[in-house]
């Protein structure tokens, strides 16, 4: 069974499930999703607008149940990106909150649009769906294109979510807290999905603000660094999170001066952890073992690894040598929706999964993320330089909040370093300067232009090509 909690062998908690001020029992959810899931059987796909609502847990349990591919739709992408999601699933249905039906942003969809009901209520027992069956469709971010579908199974998850309930000794009696957007892995698999198969207590914060994270009083909490950020920028809402027993941070690289930060204020070292859209999580530093300032972990369970060099031959563990990170293991989706060509470019011959980023490995097999190979991994006059380490020299200067570094053209060095910095008080010499001083001179930027935010997305990762003017 991919969602054991709904089993009834978990006892009927009235406030097992809380998504803002709204509280469900895993009965009533069970209930309510299966009165939808009679409606929506049989459907080729069914989009769920995904806000962070009592109804998205309800409309996306009642596609798992009624076997119906379920695809999460971003509650604030415009039209255009909307309608190419639906008509690229072939959705047959749009399931939606009420408070979201008749609104501005739903103006102009044609597909049809169904009300989710969470106080609906029908008698439960519908078969289990086959694991290999397609469970959801989630659209990657399309950073080079128009958004790409990529189906991950029921089987796909149910490893994933296992592996990840091993390495974070994740067990019922949790209590999961997050505020993240409910149409991501993070949000959803692992914040929604995870305390379902677990069955852990859920709440929702609706938003991830910290005096929120801080009220909510959980054992186990997900984020984003720009999350934790802020909870750092809130001291005593941070040190409430000192009873606490995990912190999880991921989507992006935590920064060195938050994980610091955070470490100090609450006395728990965050968990950081590293995946995809199409691969799910992948690896992760453990609850029981260490935790480096930098790294993401090792492979969770299943997972295996390597390093690429753009010779195609593969790059030894010391820890030093970069290399393009592929992946295999049981959670790693079989190829995108419609895309043969996609396929063709993202697997290589023998299976492995090309996940476009550069890392690091060591001999412990402790994995460090540098970036994008096609934005992050800087090439200046015959060097390589990764973007990281550049924005980790950047951050460790007490007057900038945030860093992000580019390569821009450049008639001789080929890419040049650029940094798009907020700081509170530095010029561009100063920080120039500074970065050289911790690093080597010739990864220092060669110009810092100071901004007053960085673009980000719903995650919170920067949109780096936003920046790639130079």
């Amino acid at each position: 069974m991919l969602l054991p909690a709904l089993s009834g062998a978990y006892g009927d908690d009235a406030e097992a499930i809380r998504v803002g001020d709204q509280r469900a029992s895993r009965e009533v959810l069970l209930s309510a999703a299966t009165a939808l899931a009679d409606r929506i059987a049989g459907a080729a796909a069914v989009a769920v607008w995904a806000t962070a609502s009592m109804e998205t847990v309800v409309a996306v349990v009642a596609g798992l149940l009624a076997g119906v591919p379920v695809v999460p739709v971003a509650p604030d992408s415009g039209p255009a990106e909307r309608d190419h999601v639906l008509r690229d699933s072939a959705a047959a249905l749009l399931l939606v909150p009420a408070a979201s039906a008749g609104t501005a942003a739903l103006a102009g969809v044609r597909t049809p649009v169904v009300v989710v009901d969470p106080a609906a209520r029908a008698g439960t027992g519908r078969p289990e769906p086959a694991p290999e069956s397609t469970a959801l469709i989630l659209y990657t971010s399309g950073t080079t294109g128009a958004p790409k579908g990529a189906p991950v199974s029921r089987r796909a998850i149910a490893a994933d979510l296992d592996a990840l309930a091993d390495a974070w000794s994740w067990t019922p009696q949790d209590v999961l807290v997050h505020g993240l957007p409910l149409f991501h892995v993070h949000g959803l698999v692992l914040g929604v999905l995870g305390a379902l198969r677990v069955g852990s207590r859920l709440v929702h914060t609706g938003r991830p603000r910290p005096e929120a994270y801080a009220a909510a009083g959980g054992s186990l909490y997900f984020g984003v660094p720009t999350v934790w950020s802020r909870v750092c920028a809130d001291p005593s809402s941070a040190r409430a999170l000192a009873s606490a027993r995990l912190l999880v941070s991921g989507s992006a690289p935590l920064p060195l001066p938050v994980f610091g930060r955070l470490t100090e204020l609450t006395g728990r070292e965050p968990v950081e952890r590293y995946g995809m859209t199409e691969t799910l999580i992948t690896v992760s530093a453990r609850a029981d073992g260490e935790r480096r300032p930098g790294f993401v972990g090792t492979p969770v369970t299943g997972v295996e690894t390597r390093l690429v060099g753009e010779d195609g031959a593969e790059v030894g563990r010391d820890g030093e040598s970069p290399g393009e990170l592929q992946v295999r293991g049981p959670m790693v989706f079989g190829g995108y929706l419609h895309r043969p060509a996609a396929d063709a470019e993202s697997f290589t011959p023998d299976g492995w999964f090309r996940t476009g980023d550069i890392a690091t490995v060591d001999a412990d097999g402790w994995h460090r993320i540098m970036g994008r190979a096609s934005i992050d991994m800087i090439k200046s006059g015959g060097y390589r330089i990764g973007a990281g380490e550049v924005e980790n020299a950047l951050l460790a200067h007490p007057g900038v909040r945030e860093a992000a570094v580019i390569g821009a053209p450049h008639p001789d060095l080929g890419q040049q370093v650029v940094a798009y910095v907020v700081a509170d008080a530095a010029t561009e010499a100063q920080l120039i300067e500074f970065v050289a001083g911790r690093i080597s001179s010739h990864k220092r930027p060669r110009r810092v232009h100071l901004v007053e935010e960085l673009p980000r997305n719903a995650m919170g990762k920067v949109q780096k090509k936003l920046l790639a003017g130079g």
